[in-house]
């Protein structure tokens, strides 16, 4: 998950002290499927390295930053995903079709990862300003799809007169027009809902298949 980057202009203690970090991030996965991000400790992990809690807090100065890590892994696997969704765009999928797809495939891989950043905050956890903004890349993405539909047809809502006259400030700036802001919004919400009470485990026993959910509001969306 994690861009390791250029290993081969590191020195040998940097290219160790990456390998040290991959390896605690990989424990507080492992920590987290277990019992959530609300619970991740570092003395635990720690403890599981064979390591003094202070040997740790060498590699992640705290929990917070351990946690901001895990979110940029798990951001730029989501911009990886919608990347490549992107660039097989040309084999008749629609664009936006595409990455909603992609999306269920990334957050059924790994169900912690997508909770981590699109489930319930973690308690006393504020996340840095670059996380905002690597979020706002990937939603970046899905307003670029939403921008290539068609005009629909019907009724202006108040919704929608209140989204064109914020303009694209939740947006971060996208230049994408008011009908592409509300495509994004019901695209994110909607399908997020339906992934979140999936992966929550809230469909077992309904006899429904989650993914036929999934394609039929993916339909409505597009139609």
């Amino acid at each position: 998950m994690a861009d390791h980057g250029d290993t081969g202009t590191q020195t040998p203690r940097e290219r160790y002290r990456a390998q040290v970090q991959e390896e605690i991030k990989k424990h507080a996965w492992e920590q987290m499927a277990v019992a959530g991000a609300s619970a991740l400790s570092l003395n635990a992990i720690a403890k599981q390295m064979g390591m003094s809690g202070p040997a740790l807090y060498r590699y992640f100065a705290g929990r917070d930053e351990l946690i901001t890590e895990l979110i940029r892994d798990a951001y730029r696997s989501l911009a990886d995903t919608f990347r490549a969704a992107s660039e097989a765009g040309g084999t008749g999928e629609p664009g936006l079709a595409a990455l909603a797809h992609a999306l269920r495939g990334w957050a059924l891989a790994d169900p912690q990862r997508y909770f981590l950043i699109y489930g319930t905050p973690v308690p006393g956890y504020h996340a840095p300003d670059d996380i905002t903004a690597i979020a706002s890349e990937n939603m970046a993405v899905i307003l670029d799809a939403c921008a290539e539909l068609p005009a629909a047809d019907g009724p202006v809502t108040s919704f929608d007169s209140h989204i064109e006259g914020l303009g694209s400030r939740w947006a971060d700036g996208h230049a994408a027009p008011p009908v592409a802001l509300r495509r994004a919004l019901a695209f994110w919400s909607r399908l997020h809902g339906v992934l979140s009470l999936e992966l929550a485990g809230h469909f077992n026993g309904m006899g429904f298949d989650p993914a036929l959910l999934f394609a039929a509001e993916l339909d409505d969306l597009l139609g």
